[in-house]
């Protein structure tokens, strides 16, 4: 199959998209939310004439608030949010921002997240991400126990982590590049995002993999050797169809939802498209072409291995 034959050419693809998002993440970095690095978030409704962010960031300028953030929610909404502060300072900005009662400004919701709260946040995501890692390895190993010729069943685990840090990367790349360009923050639902995707890519990988496991099994065992590549590239050829026309669905109701939805849930429909692209991506294209790596890498090392001599018969 042409995906199969011609996989280093997608290899090369991934490492520069991996390259880039790595590159993005280096020299952007994330704009954490207050979720992760504690503070209040302030947000307020203008039944007309909403002022644009530089007027509210002049307004506020003589509250010494340090370093914080102004950013428009829907048509009429914005969104404050700041180190944490005091009651009595939001309403010093409600006042600012009313000009004392002549604008009318509506009070839509305040919150405050401590710094412990955000770094138990952090801790509690980087678990959940490196235990999702683990169950899927481990997973995989087992359902595949009983194919493990002529690549051992654990590296079914190992392609399908390989595929998930592709998605993953690529995902925090684009994160790092959309708060670089737009101010764009990180905050717990881009972490749910991950979790989401994560799941996804691993049902997609887990699909192609299972049609692997089903056509070898039909083969027979000293024939699997010979035959592994055209397995792998006929079983992506009976999924490929299933993998692209689920993403495509699932892309229609995620980019409605970046257009039209809330923008309270804009940036979170957007990390889901990127996971959706790469993970749809990375399942057809990284993921399985992996093994036939894998294999034929087995084969060559084989063929490095000095043979054990057979001693001559006597005569």
């Amino acid at each position: 199959m042409f995906i199969v034959h011609h996989r280093k050419i997608f290899f090369a693809f991934s490492a520069l998209v991996i390259g880039a998002s790595l590159a993005f993440v280096v020299a952007f970095g994330l704009k954490p939310s207050i979720d992760f690095t504690g503070g209040s978030a302030l947000e307020l409704s203008y039944p007309e004439d909403r002022p644009n962010q530089t007027e509210i960031e002049t307004v506020l300028a003589p509250l010494s608030l340090g370093n914080f953030t102004v950013r428009h929610i829907g048509e009429q909404g914005v969104l404050i949010k700041t180190t944490t502060i005091d009651n009595d300072t939001k309403e010093s900005i409600k006042a600012l921002l009313s000009n004392n009662g002549v604008v009318s400004v509506t009070e839509e919701r305040f919150n405050t997240v401590g710094p412990t709260l955000g770094k138990e946040l952090v801790i509690k995501s980087v678990l959940a991400i490196i235990m999702i890692l683990v169950a899927v390895t481990l997973y995989l190993a087992y359902v595949f126990r009983h194919v493990s010729k002529p690549v051992s069943s654990w590296k079914y685990g190992i392609t399908t982590i390989i595929a998930l840090a592709h998605d993953l990367i690529v995902m925090v790349g684009v994160f790092a590049l959309l708060g670089f360009l737009a101010g764009t923050e990180v905050d717990t639902l881009f972490i749910t995002a991950i979790l989401v995707v994560l799941g996804y890519s691993v049902n997609d990988s887990v699909v192609v993999l299972d049609r692997i496991r089903e056509n070898l099994s039909l083969v027979p065992e000293e024939e699997r050797e010979q035959k592994f590549a055209e397995t792998v590239g006929k079983s992506l050829r009976e999924t490929m169809g299933r993998s692209i026309n689920t993403s495509l669905t699932t892309l229609l109701g995620l980019v409605a939802l970046a257009i039209f939805g809330a923008e309270a849930t804009r940036d979170f429909a957007i990390a889901l498209i990127v996971g959706v692209v790469t993970g749809a991506y990375s399942s057809i294209f990284i993921g399985s072409t992996l093994l036939v790596s894998f294999f034929e890498r087995q084969k060559l090392q084989a063929a490095k291995q000095p043979k054990e001599l057979t001693p001559a018969k006597s005569a």
